[in-house]
C-alpha cells in the first residue's frame, strides 16, 4: 500500500469519524428538545394529552413541510415523492408517527405515565435493533448491547424508582406498540437519507403525511386552550422547535447514525425531562432515580465515545457502524 493511500483511508475514517460525532450530537439534542415537552405540558391548562399530541404533529408537520419546500425550490421533496420505490416508505413512516404518538398516551393512561415511558422509549432500541437485523442494515455489536441495556436498565430507574406503578396488560401492549412503531419510523427514515434523499424532504413528507389523520383527533377534542395567549405559545413551542426543530435534528443525525445507534441515543429524553422537573417544578428524585440518572448518562458516553483503533488504523466495530450498510428496506 502505497503512503498516499494510506493517507487517503485515514482522511476518509477520520472524517467518517467525525462525522458520526456530529450525527450522534444531533441526535442527542433533539431528545433533549424532546425532554422539555412534558413540562412546558404542565402550563397547558384544559389541554388533553390527545390535543397535545395531535397539534404538536399538525404544527411540527407544516413547519417541516415549509421547510423542504423551500431548500432549493422543494427540489428535494419532489425528487423524494417522484420516485416511486419512496412512496410506501413514505407511507409507513407516517403511518408510524401516527401510531407512536397516539398509542403512547393512551397506554400512559391505562397503565400510568411512568410505566408506558419505561416500556415505549426502552422497547425502541431492542425493537430497532431487530429490525436493523431482520433489514440487514446493521451488525449489532457488543458495545451496542452493553451501551443499551445499561441506558434502558437506567432510564427505568430513573423513570420509576421510588414510585408504585401498576402494569395493565393492554396498557403494556400498547406500550410496545408504540415502541414498535417509533423504531420502524427511525428506520424508515434512516432507509430514505441514506437513498440519498434529503434529511428536509424526508422529514416534512413523512409528518406532513402523518398530520393528516390527527386533524380529526385535534378537533374532537377540548380546543379552548389554543386560544388562549399561554395555548397558542405552548402550542406553537411543541410544534416548531421539539417538534420540528427536534425531528429535523434528529432526521439530519441519521445521515451518518445508523437508526439502532440512534434510538437508544433518544433515551436521553427522560434524563432531560426529570432534571427540569427537578429544577422548575419542584419535583424529588430517589436514591434509585439518581443512580438511574447517572447510570443512563454513562451508557450514552459509551455509544458515542469513538471507537478504538487495532493496529491496522481500522475502527473497531463500534454502534456507530451500520449507517452505510445495506440501505434497502423495501
Amino acid at each position: 500500500m502505497s503512503h498516499n493511500t494510506s493517507l487517503r483511508r485515514a482522511s476518509e475514517e477520520h472524517s467518517s469519524s467525525s462525522g458520526a460525532r456530529r450525527g450522534g450530537a444531533d441526535v442527542l439534542l433533539a431528545a433533549a428538545l424532546w425532554g422539555t415537552t412534558g413540562t412546558v405540558r404542565t402550563f397547558a391548562d384544559g389541554a388533553s394529552p390527545y390535543s397535545i399530541a395531535a397539534v404538536r404533529i399538525i404544527i411540527g408537520g407544516l413547519v417541516l413541510l415549509a421547510l423542504a419546500a423551500s431548500t432549493r425550490g422543494g427540489a428535494g421533496l419532489r425528487r423524494l415523492l417522484g420516485n416511486r420505490r419512496n412512496l410506501p416508505l413514505v407511507g409507513l413512516g407516517a403511518v408510524a408517527i401516527t401510531v407512536y404518538q397516539t398509542a403512547f398516551f393512551v397506554a400512559a393512561g391505562r397503565t400510568g405515565v411512568a410505566v408506558g415511558t419505561v416500556v415505549t422509549i426502552g422497547g425502541a432500541p431492542v425493537f430497532s435493533g431487530v429490525i436493523g437485523l431482520l433489514a440487514r442494515r446493521s451488525v449489532l455489536t457488543g458495545r451496542w448491547a452493553i451501551a443499551t441495556t445499561g441506558a434502558v436498565a437506567g432510564c427505568a430507574l430513573l423513570v420509576g424508582g421510588g414510585r408504585d406503578a401498576g402494569a395493565e396488560p393492554l396498557g403494556i401492549g400498547l406500550a410496545l406498540l408504540s415502541g414498535l412503531s417509533y423504531a420502524v419510523y427511525a428506520t424508515v427514515a434512516s432507509v430514505l437519507i441514506t437513498r440519498g434523499e434529503e434529511d428536509r424532504a424526508v422529514a416534512g413528507a413523512l409528518f406532513a403525511a402523518a398530520a393528516l389523520p390527527l386533524v380529526p383527533v385535534l378537533l374532537a377534542g377540548p380546543t379552548g386552550w389554543l386560544l388562549t395567549g399561554s395555548g397558542a405559545l405552548i402550542a406553537l413551542y411543541l410544534g416548531v422547535v421539539t417538534t420540528g426543530g427536534g425531528y429535523l435534528l434528529f432526521a439530519r443525525g441519521l445521515r451518518t447514525t445508523p437508526a439502532t445507534t440512534a434510538t437508544t441515543l433518544t433515551l436521553a429524553e427522560p434524563a432531560v425531562a426529570a432534571v427540569l422537573g427537578t429544577v422548575l417544578l419542584g419535583e424529588r428524585l430517589g436514591g434509585a432515580a439518581l443512580g438511574g440518572l447517572v447510570l443512563l448518562a454513562a451508557s450514552l458516553v459509551v455509544i458515542v465515545a469513538p471507537a478504538r483503533r487495532n493496529r491496522r488504523g481500522k475502527g473497531a466495530k463500534g454502534g456507530g457502524e451500520g449507517a452505510q450498510r445495506g440501505n434497502e428496506l423495501v
